[in-house]
């Protein structure tokens, strides 16, 4: 997989540092805030994402194929 959610973490913190820069005056600056709230709601998207494939995963663990749920099923390894 190319992308991790360690790779998430380096992003948001690389980010604070370019927020942090006090050289970073006026336009400059809000196009940095402008930046960092967009890749902020990227990055929620991302985070709620994985929470929805680990509660999955929990859930086929723990109910181990006693139910059928089409929207669970991978393809990708068919």
């Amino acid at each position: 997989m190319k992308n991790q959610l360690t790779d998430l973490n380096d992003h948001l913190f690389a980010q604070i540092e370019r927020l942090g820069d006090e050289q970073l005056k006026g336009e400059e600056f809000d196009r940095e805030v402008a930046r960092s709230k967009a890749i902020t709601s990227v990055s929620q998207q991302i985070v709620n994402n994985a929470q929805l494939v680990l509660d999955g995963a929990k859930f086929k663990a723990e109910y181990a194929g006693k139910y059928q749920v089409p929207m669970m099923e991978d393809k990708r390894n068919a």
